[in-house]
């Protein structure tokens, strides 16, 4: 007779899918018959004013929201499960749209001054994406923003060879290659118009010399394939995709019409379940304004099936083997 796991095994398979291991350092695998958690954390009153988002609540917010993944009672002791002193961080923004649609300037400095109280040490903490250009057009100013260390791939440079899984072939940033530990995924929840929508996995283009190759058939299988290179899969501890400002339509650039404020973040480490939870999210919000599912428009992100397949497992899009936790 086969045992039946204990309740207690159960539960630690749950957490945050499996994230509460000793060494952090792993990549990220979805053991049999756990969950995957994600955390949707919204603030309605994330803008007092109207317009911006406040400092202080986004601070909250992002605490709140690591907290709930895990489980834990102070913020201290959730960033403590996720870096150790020591290390150099990564911080991957999502600049290409330009401001309006960035990785919001508050939610990076919430980060880095959380990184700070848990012994990452400012000089150990890099914010990087696809160029200077995009940095800047983004806000976060190149070398230094607000004394955190602030570089494009163009300018840190690429490896020399290609890493290569399957339908790619890429020169990784050195950025994630040398210089970081650890990296922290902070993605745009967006339509795209040719992927269907893009955040957790379609971030890492912002980590090759050539994403434009990887476009045909919506990024199927490109993006799955991308995710499955090593130094990505081994480096990104979590993902903290800023849904403050989102697109449903329109994308990956920012026409106001289709903008929405959605208040939020979606948080996890199994980066098919957060795109899952992402498109689900999109579709709910094209329905209720009235237009086309991205199924329907012919634009269905099939790439995050193949990411979840018996070749990548890089996650799970069985919405049995996800737990949606919204706060």
């Amino acid at each position: 007779m086969d045992e039946k796991p204990s309740r207690r095994d159960f539960l630690r398979g749950c957490v945050a899918g499996a994230l509460l291991m000793k060494d952090p350092l792993h990549a990220f695998t979805l053991p049999p018959e756990a969950k995957s958690r994600v955390v949707i954390a919204r603030d309605p009153g994330l803008r007092p004013d109207g317009s911006s988002v406040d400092a202080g609540r986004v601070l909250k917010l992002v605490d709140r929201a690591l907290q709930a993944f895990f489980d834990r009672n102070n913020p201290i002791q959730a960033w403590g499960m996720l870096v150790k002193p020591g290390e150099v961080v990564g911080l991957k923004v999502n600049c290409l749209g330009g401001r309006a649609i960035a990785t919001a300037q508050p939610l990076v400095e919430a980060i880095c001054e959380r990184l700070q109280q848990v012994g990452i040490q400012q000089k150990h903490i890099v914010i990087f994406d696809r160029s200077d250009r995009d940095l800047e057009a983004g806000g976060f100013h190149v070398p230094e923003w607000k004394g955190i260390r602030c570089i494009g791939n163009n300018t840190a440079g690429f490896e020399d060879e290609l890493t290569v899984y399957g339908s790619v072939g890429s020169r990784l940033s050195k950025t994630l290659t040398q210089t970081c530990s650890a990296v922290i995924n902070l993605p745009v929840l967006k339509d795209h118009g040719i992927t269907g929508m893009t955040m957790a996995l379609k971030a890492m283009y912002g980590v090759i010399h050539n994403p434009n190759k990887y476009h045909p058939n919506g990024g199927d299988p490109f993006i799955a394939d991308l995710n499955m290179l090593e130094p990505i899969r081994r480096k990104v501890r979590i993902t903290i995709a800023d849904a403050t400002t989102a697109v449903y339509e329109g994308g990956p650039g920012l026409q106001p019409q289709w903008a929405w404020r959605f208040n939020g973040l979606i948080v996890g480490r199994d980066p098919v379940a957060l795109d899952t939870i992402g498109w689900q999210l999109i579709d709910a919000k094209r329905k209720e304004q009235g237009i086309k599912t991205l199924a329907e428009d012919g634009r269905e992100p099939k790439y995050i099936a193949t990411a979840a397949d018996a070749e990548h497992r890089l996650g799970t899009n069985d919405l049995k083997r996800i737990e949606r936790v919204e706060i």
